[in-house]
């Protein structure tokens, strides 16, 4: 039996949104599926994957324009393989006391590609962020690191489960 090929693929402006796709990787690898962890610019044909994960940070209501731009560009391979969407950017505990709908935009792609499901994970904004209004917020006590690794590592291992149903 042929291993199965997962593509999780983010965009991220600082970073925060990368960990995310990285801990979704690492929880595919370990249920036994080959599976690559790229940035979303770099992704530009999705045939040799049996399933993608597509994820992208929230500023200001919108989706990262790297993930906005990949799923663009693969729409039509998107389409013809399982896919799951995922958000990330609240800076506060929300993520985790309820689920969050996906964005407008969010919404409008998963219908597009038939996407199986999107989660919203909580983001990080710490002290290292090269953006002046983020260290700002930081220091005024509106910051920290909400991503939640066990949430994050459950849902890739219902992707997993999923994958494991469509061989």
């Amino acid at each position: 039996m042929t291993t199965k090929r997962v593509l999780v693929a983010y965009g991220s402006k600082h970073g925060s949104t990368a960990g995310i796709a990285d801990e979704i990787g690492r929880a595919l690898r370990d249920d036994g599926f080959d599976t690559d962890v790229r940035p979303a610019d770099t992704v530009t044909d999705v045939r040799d994957y049996d399933g993608v994960v597509l994820g992208g940070a929230l500023y200001a209501g919108h989706w990262n324009g790297e993930a906005r731009r990949c799923a663009r560009r693969n729409a039509e391979q998107l389409r013809h393989r399982p896919v799951w969407l995922f958000s990330s950017g609240p800076v506060d505990s929300s993520a985790e006391q309820r689920d969050i709908p996906p964005v407008r935009g969010v919404a409008r792609r998963m219908k597009q590609l038939g996407a199986r499901e999107h989660v919203t994970f909580g983001g990080a904004l710490t002290a290292d962020n090269p953006d002046l209004v983020a260290r700002a917020m930081v220091r005024h006590g509106k910051g920290g690191d909400f991503r939640d690794p066990a949430r994050i590592r459950a849902w890739a291992h219902r992707i997993g489960d999923a994958l494991g149903e469509t061989g």
